[in-house]
């Protein structure tokens, strides 16, 4: 059971997470739980790592004064005066470590990436402390577990690989004999180390990712990842407030959303549950009733061509166009070696004999990956491009599909279009400004008539007053 930011983000929200433990624990059922930091605890964190990088000790102290501060109140409000006398002084002995780390980066004057994870790593060691502490005084045997002693990576500071077999081991040593003693573990997610005991990072969203190598690493029987929406949606209700809740999804079509901008999971999170065919369940720790979204390797079959409409900003178009080149063997390697090169990422390309065009999410290397692509080529960029992504079962099973994608969207200017490397995934990019209204015209035409197998129709019909509320 993951719980995000939002899950733990004071004492009430951390007693509405132990209130959903004890719930699985009520049906029988042994849970292990990963939390991330307390929400924006992380952005404070880097904001003073970076401060003390740029030699401002006072800066950098301030923001740990005022992280301390809400650690101590929420523990607080949490915990009886014996619980809160121990976590106390805990707290204290973390935050004055961190402190004598900060005005040490400060000193040097430089902020490493190994360092900063350091740091980082603060956010999730405090909050499944205080956690575990809340569940052992609730009656839930919680016993902390420091995720650095399990979840074993490489060295890549601030995005390290796991390494599964490692994690396994470490997993049945530290872990199992806990859940065999009917304890709760209780672990910060996003946190590992290297088999030298350095403290690593798993990137942001990482502590979905935990999550799953816990999950996959102990043969769970599902991965529940807690967050504060009711599951996948069919698009972001932001836009579209007729947006439907998916029941259930595939674990192809949910990593395809959740590359594509869907924020509800991190794509990285489903990989251990597909490879051990385990659920993964998103569900909404402000109404736990709620059935939430489940995925799994083979999704029931659905009338709709799309199961969800994802939309991902700020997008580069990158024109690469060489008639020089006609014909050249070795031409497309030269390009994406460039990119290779600079660790740079691309969403989709199209293609031509002589012309390349791609999107990059990614704008801080351009000015020197564009330097180098202008050796071989002539090349064009354009900002502020959105990129919407359908996703569906068996798009190319559905006759005409394209055209009414594109018809739905008549009135937006389309910039380049993929839907051959996916059976599940039509994607095309778009002007940022024209993206609300693409997605809702979208969601109007292929959403008008759901699937109620698959899609939670009660509950926006309750919303819209079609229906009385069970409630």
């Amino acid at each position: 059971m993951k719980f995000g930011g939002t899950s733990v983000e004071d004492a009430k929200a951390m007693e509405r997470t132990a209130a959903i433990v004890a719930g699985r624990r009520k049906k029988g059922l042994d849970a292990i739980v990963v939390v991330s930091a307390m929400a924006k605890v992380t952005d404070q964190l880097i904001a003073a790592a970076a401060a003390a990088g740029r030699g401002d000790k006072a800066g950098a102290l301030a923001l740990s004064a005022r992280l301390r501060n809400r650690h101590i109140d929420t523990s607080s409000d949490l915990l009886q005066q014996e619980q809160f006398a121990e976590m106390h002084a805990a707290l204290h002995t973390e935050f004055d470590s961190l402190d004598d780390l900060l005005r040490g980066i400060a000193a040097v004057g430089e902020l490493t990436p190994r360092t900063g994870d350091l740091v980082v790593s603060f956010g999730e060691r405090l909050s499944s402390r205080m956690v575990a502490a809340a569940f052992a005084q609730r009656g839930l045997n919680g016993v902390h577990v420091d995720a650095r002693t399990c979840i074993v990576t490489d060295a890549n500071y601030g995005k390290a690989a796991p390494l599964e077999t490692a994690i396994e081991a470490k997993l049945r040593e530290l872990v199992l004999p806990l859940i065999e003693a009917k304890q709760t573990p209780v672990m910060g997610g996003f946190i590992g180390s290297t088999v030298d005991g350095i403290t690593t990072t798993l990137g942001r969203g990482g502590s979905d990712y935990t999550a799953a190598l816990v999950g996959g690493g102990l043969h769970a029987g599902a991965i529940e990842i807690w967050t504060d929406v009711n599951g996948i949606m069919t698009t972001d209700p932001r836009i579209c407030p007729d947006a439907l809740r998916v029941k259930s999804i595939s674990f192809e079509e949910a990593a395809e959303l959740a590359y594509f901008g869907a924020k509800v999971l991190h794509p990285a999170t489903i990989l251990p549950a597909v490879q051990k065919s385990i659920p993964v369940w998103v569900l909404n720790s402000r109404n736990a009733e709620n059935e939430g979204t489940k995925i799994t390797a083979v999704a029931p079959h659905c009338r709709n061509p799309f199961k969800s409409i994802a939309a991902k900003k700020k997008l580069t178009i990158i024109d690469i166009v060489a008639s020089r080149m006609l014909m050249s063997y070795g031409y497309m390697k030269s390009v994406f070696d460039v990119f290779d090169r600079y660790k740079c990422a691309i969403d989709m390309v199209s293609t031509s004999e002589v012309s390349i065009s791609l999107t990059v999410d990614s704008n801080e290397r351009l000015p020197e990956i564009c330097e180098e692509l202008a050796k071989i080529a002539d090349v064009k960029m354009e900002g502020h491009k959105a990129l919407i992504c359908m996703v569906g079962e068996d798009i190319r099973g559905h006759n005409g599909i394209a055209g009414q994608v594109f018809g739905a969207i008549s009135h937006v200017n389309v910039r380049m279009i993929s839907q051959g490397a996916s059976e599940i995934n039509m994607s095309f990019m778009i002007e940022e400004e024209d993206v609300e209204e693409a997605v809702r015209s979208l969601h109007r035409h292929f959403f008008a008539d759901p699937d109620e197998e698959i899609f939670d129709v009660t509950a926006r019909d309750v919303a819209r007053g079609q229906v009385e509320s069970k409630a």
